[in-house]
C-alpha cells in the first residue's frame, strides 16, 4: 500500500506543478478557455484522445473485453474510424471557420455561423451542454471512487472525494492550458501502460496454453467476432459497439481542442498521432480483458462474480498478478489519468458554456475579461460539486450499475446533441438555424427516449438496447436538421464560409 501511495503522490505532485506553470500563461479569457489558440499538435492530439477515451477505456473497455470477448474489437474499429474521419475530413474545416468567427466555445461557433438575431440557439446549446457534461463528469467521478476502492482498498466515497479535489485544484489554478498539458502527461501514461501490459501478460502465461482454444472452452461466444447470438441480435450488438465512434464527429470536448491548436499544419501532424494512439490503446484494452478472462475464469463461471459488476476489477487483478508491486502502483496513477483527463476538460468546457455563453453573451456583454476568468473558476467549482453529488447518488441507489454503459450514456448525450450540428454546419451551406435547433433538441430527447422508453419495449426493445442510444438519436437529429432546414431555409447560404 505504501508503494501505491508514493506513486500516487508523485503523480499528484506533477499535476500541481503543471497547474502552477500553466497559471502563468493565463492572461485573459481566451487563454483560460482555449489556451490562446497556441497549442501544439502533440499536446492537442494526446489531450483530445485522453479526453475522448476517459475512465471507460481502462475500467470499462477492459471489462467489456472480458465479458464480450472478440466482439469487443468492434468498439476499436468504430473508434478508429471516428477519429480518422474527424481529424482528416472535419478538423481543418472547423478550425478555419471557428478562427474566422473568433470563437472560444461551441455555442460561440454556432451563434456566429448561423448569424443569429436572437440568443436562443446559444442558450439552448449551452443548456444542453451543461446538463450532459454534469452527467458525464459524474460518471467519471464514480469511476474514480471505483478505481480507488479496487486498486487502493479505500472506501469508495473517500476515493471519489480525493480524486475530485485533485482535479479541481489544478483546473482552478491553470484553466485550459493546465488541462491540455496535464492531458499530454496523462495521455502518455495511459498509452505506455495499456500497450505494455498485454505484452507482459502474454509472455507470463503458460506456454502450453492456447488463448483461442481456452477462450472457446470457457464460452464459445467469446471467440465469435459476430457475437454468437443470432443474426439480428449480432447486428444490433455490432452496431452498438462500433457506433460509439460517432461521438468523435463533433463532440464539444474534442472539438474545442481544434479551436486551440496553432494552425492547420499542426492538425495534419496531429492526425496520425491521434489515429495510432486510438488504435493501439483501444486494442490493448480489449486484449487485456480477453487475457484476463483466459487466466482467471473457467467454463460455466460467471465472469462478474470474478471481476465484479461490469468486470471493473479486470485491470486491478491483472496488474496485481502479473507486475511487480512498484510497477503495479504506477497503474493506479494511469487509471486516474484516464479519468481525470476527461473530468478536467469537461469542467472547463461546461464552465465556459455557463460563464461566457450565458452570463457574458446573454446577460452581461460588457463585462471585463479579468472578472469573467474569476467567475469561471467559481462556476467550475459549482458544477463539479453538483457532479460529485450525482456520482454519490448513483453509487447509493444503483450499486449494480455497469460503468461502461453508464459512461456511454453521458458520452452519447453530448454526441447526439452536437455531432449532427457540427457535421451539417461544416459540410452543408443550406443548413439553417432552425435546422440546428431541431438537431440539438431531437438529439438530446432521442438519447432520453431510447434509453428509458424504447429500450424497455417488448420485442424490439432488446435490439435497441444492443444498438444503444447514440446511433438512432444521431440519425434522427441529422434527419430533422435536414427537414427543418428545408422548411425554414437560411437566407444567407451563399455567404457561408467554405
Amino acid at each position: 500500500m505504501l508503494t501505491k501511495i508514493i506513486a500516487l503522490s508523485l503523480y499528484v505532485l506533477v499535476l500541481f506543478l503543471i497547474g502552477i506553470v500553466a497559471s502563468k500563461r493565463v492572461k485573459n479569457i481566451s487563454d483560460y478557455y482555449v489556451g490562446g489558440k497556441k497549442i501544439g499538435y502533440w499536446a492537442v492530439a494526446f489531450s483530445a484522445r485522453a479526453t475522448g477515451e476517459s475512465g471507460w477505456l481502462l475500467i470499462g473497455l477492459t471489462g467489456m473485453g472480458a465479458l464480450a470477448g472478440l466482439s469487443a474489437y468492434w468498439v476499436v474499429l468504430g473508434e478508429v474510424l471516428g477519429v480518422t474521419v474527424s481529424w482528416h475530413f472535419m478538423a481543418k474545416r472547423f478550425k478555419r471557420q471557428s478562427d474566422t468567427y473568433q470563437s472560444l466555445t461551441i455555442p460561440d461557433y454556432l451563434d456566429s455561423h448561423f448569424k443569429t438575431t436572437t440568443r436562443f440557439l446559444r442558450g439552448l446549446a449551452a443548456s444542453i451542454l451543461s446538463v450532459f457534461v454534469v452527467i458525464y463528469v459524474s460518471t467519471q467521478i464514480d469511476a474514480t471512487g471505483i478505481a480507488f476502492e479496487s486498486m487502493m482498498g479505500m472506501n469508495y466515497y473517500q476515493g471519489a472525494l480525493l480524486g475530485f479535489f485533485i482535479v479541481l485544484a489544478y483546473i482552478f489554478i491553470g484553466g485550459f492550458v493546465a488541462v491540455v498539458w496535464s492531458d499530454l502527461f496523462q495521455g502518455v501514461l495511459m498509452f505506455l501502460g495499456l500497450v505494455i501490459l498485454p505484452i507482459v501478460v502474454y509472455y507470463n502465461l503458460d506456454t502450453n496454453l492456447s488463448i483461442m482454444s481456452t477462450l472457446h472452452t470457457i464460452d464459445p461466444k467469446l471467440t465469435n467476432i459476430w457475437g454468437g447470438e443470432g443474426f439480428w441480435l449480432n447486428l444490433a450488438t455490432i452496431l452498438g459497439f462500433s457506433m460509439i465512434g460517432l461521438g468523435f464527429l463533433g463532440s464539444p470536448q474534442v472539438y474545442v481542442r481544434f479551436m486551440s491548436i496553432k494552425n492547420e499544419t499542426e492538425i495534419t501532424k496531429g492526425k496520425w498521432v491521434a489515429i495510432f494512439y486510438t488504435l493501439l490503446t483501444d486494442a490493448a484494452a480489449v486484449t487485456i480483458g480477453i487475457l484476463a478472462r483466459v487466466y482467471f475464469t473457467e467454463s460455466g463461471q460467471d465472469p462478474e462474480a470474478v471481476f465484479g459488476t461490469g468486470a471493473t476489477d479486470v485491470l486491478n487483478m491483472v496488474t496485481t498478478n502479473f507486475l511487480p508491486l512498484g510497477i503495479a502502483a504506477i497503474y493506479v496513477a494511469i487509471v486516474l489519468s484516464a479519468i481525470m483527463s476527461t473530468i478536467d476538460s469537461l469542467l472547463v468546457m461546461a464552465s465556459s458554456a455557463v460563464t461566457r455563453d450565458f452570463y457574458q453573451k446573454i446577460f452581461h456583454p460588457t463585462i471585463a475579461d479579468d472578472k469573467l476568468t474569476k467567475i469561471s473558476r467559481y462556476v467550475t467549482l459549482a458544477m463539479a460539486v453538483l457532479s460529485l453529488l450525482i456520482a454519490f447518488g448513483m453509487a447509493y441507489f444503483s450499486p449494480d450499475r455497469q460503468v461502461f454503459w453508464v459512461m456511454i450514456f453521458g458520452w452519447s448525450g453530448i454526441a447526439a446533441s452536437f455531432c449532427p450540428v457540427i457535421i451539417l454546419s461544416i459540410f452543408w451551406k443550406g443548413y439553417s438555424e432552425a435546422g440546428a435547433i431541431a438537431s440539438i433538441i431531437s438529439g438530446f430527447l432521442g438519447v432520453i427516449l431510447f434509453k428509458f422508453v424504447i429500450n424497455k419495449l417488448d420485442v424490439i426493445g432488446i435490439y435497441f438496447e444492443r444498438i444503444d442510444v447514440l446511433a438512432p438519436s444521431f440519425v434522427i437529429a441529422m434527419f430533422l436538421g435536414w427537414v427543418f432546414s428545408k422548411i425554414y431555409p437560411r437566407k444567407d447560404a451563399s455567404t457561408v464560409t467554405e
